[in-house]
């Protein structure tokens, strides 16, 4: 199994190979050669231990490069993230509608699982080896906290987390900035999560720091990253007993999303995905009104999804193009050059037949966590409100799994104010009040980042 880049890069690379580069030499984003055809029952092994179905992916896709010590560790650790008392955390809430809860991991978000295997699968790539690897990642809140936790105390990984100064929660923001760890850097960047995106493809491409040794990213744009996700998708669907039961995805960074349609590429049992943003809606229109647009992220009660420039859109449109590097680079160095660029009858219809997405307001956020309470007697947090508040539009199209990405002490305060009552707060949220901080902020300035990192390093 060889990966390639998006915008032209034929390599070949392994897994290892693209999974400590991040970025693709070409700029865009690492994707297998060819998808792979599983030799195996796809169906048969989604309805057993979520620990096996994880490592038969993992190897299916080419991470037996790393040996089968480091598979087998990489996917209990992402097992212990993602199980509920032992089993697939799927709750059916009404005919036709399931909620899966993702939030089981150390710090009760959806990253867990991927971040708890691709730590695991890099100290293995890093032993081969004997390197020394700085990872440098953009987070709207919950990448940071599951990647500082995965990552904290590495002998052989250096940690930089960029996050939107006042932009997260004061949870999401606690769970980053208390680990004590000589290899982690948290730094605030005065701007938004896109602000701290293109920092860090910028950092990823500045020669001085590659220099020094090499340096990547756990964003999902890391391949890595996203295919720990692809094995909950086929759980999910297998526990359902559903046929093609769709999904419906609260997305920021598009790369959940994209998880699931490696998943049904490979012939899992997924039907229709559908991709539900919040009013940073660039996603939402590109693919509805054919423009993608760049603009200034707005703050939701959705924060982690406050995203206006989805990195992993470009994996679609590399797909839905039939693979065109030529016209995935050229479209997206428009959209850099001019910060908007439109998508053409053909390519919008070829993404909507991947996809589709829709937009869910604030106040339709809140009276989803209204409803959830009312109805079903859960409790959900703002992002998982509007997967469920998009679900709930499809109904009487089929079977539907809304992702539940986070826990909803994350964000107490939307939730409240929705419910007049505080969620349940767990242990591990509840410890960190009165724990002392450390960030570094800086303003939004690529010369102020790469000082920061280039001290941090040195």
């Amino acid at each position: 199994m060889n990966y390639i880049g998006t915008r032209g890069f034929t390599g070949p690379k392994t897994f290892a190979g693209a999974l400590l580069d991040g970025l693709a030499p070409d700029g865009g984003l690492y994707v297998p050669a060819v998808y792979p055809v599983p030799d195996f029952d796809l169906n048969a092994a989604a309805a057993g231990p979520y620990a096996d179905l994880t490592e038969k992916l993992l190897n299916l896709f080419g991470v037996d490069v790393l040996g089968a010590a480091a598979v087998r560790t990489a996917a209990e650790r992402t097992s212990a993230a993602f199980l509920r008392d032992g089993q697939t955390p799927l709750t059916q809430l009404e005919d036709n509608l399931w909620l899966l809860e993702l939030y089981h991991g150390p710090t009760l978000a959806f990253k867990d699982m991927a971040m708890q295997m691709i730590a695991a699968l890099t100290d293995a790539a890093l032993a081969q080896t004997g390197e020394h690897l700085t990872l440098v990642t953009a987070t709207s809140g919950d990448t940071g906290a599951a990647a500082v936790r995965a990552f904290a105390g590495s002998t052989r990984v250096r940690l930089v987390v960029f996050h939107p100064l006042g932009r997260v929660s004061p949870v999401q923001r606690l769970q980053m900035t208390t680990v004590e760890a000589d290899n982690v850097l948290n730094i605030g960047v005065e701007g938004d999560f896109d602000d701290c995106q293109r920092i860090v493809k910028t950092l990823l491409g500045d020669e001085s720091l590659k220099a020094r040794g090499l340096i990547s990213s756990v964003n999902s744009i890391n391949w890595g990253r996203l295919l720990g996700q692809v094995p909950y998708y086929l759980a999910a669907s297998a526990a359902s007993g559903a046929d093609r039961p769709n999904f419906v995805v609260p997305t920021g960074n598009f790369g959940d999303a994209f998880a699931g349609w490696a998943g049904r590429k490979i012939g899992g049992n997924i039907g229709h995905l559908h991709a539900a943003v919040n009013r940073n809606d660039a996603l939402s229109q590109a693919l509805n009104d054919g423009k993608y647009i760049r603009r200034q992220a707005v703050e939701s009660a959705s924060v982690s999804m406050d995203v206006q420039a989805p990195s992993n859109f470009e994996r679609l449109i590399f797909e839905a193009s039939g693979r065109s590097a030529a016209g995935t680079r050229g479209f997206f160095e428009t959209f850099a050059a001019r910060g908007e660029v439109r998508l053409s009858g053909e390519l919008q219809s070829a993404c909507l037949k991947e996809v589709t997405a829709s937009t869910i307001s604030e106040a339709e956020t809140s009276a989803t966590i209204q409803h959830a309470w009312k109805t079903w007697n859960k409790v959900i947090c703002p992002h998982t409100a509007v997967g469920v508040a998009a679900a709930l539009k499809r109904k009487g199209s089929g079977p539907h799994i809304a992702l539940a990405t986070a826990h909803p002490a994350k964000f107490p305060d939307f939730v409240a104010g929705a419910l007049g009552f505080q969620p349940d707060v767990p242990d591990a949220i509840a410890r960190l009040q009165g724990m002392k901080e450390t960030i570094t902020a800086i303003p939004n300035d690529q010369a102020e980042a790469l000082k920061a990192v280039t001290a941090f390093t040195a």
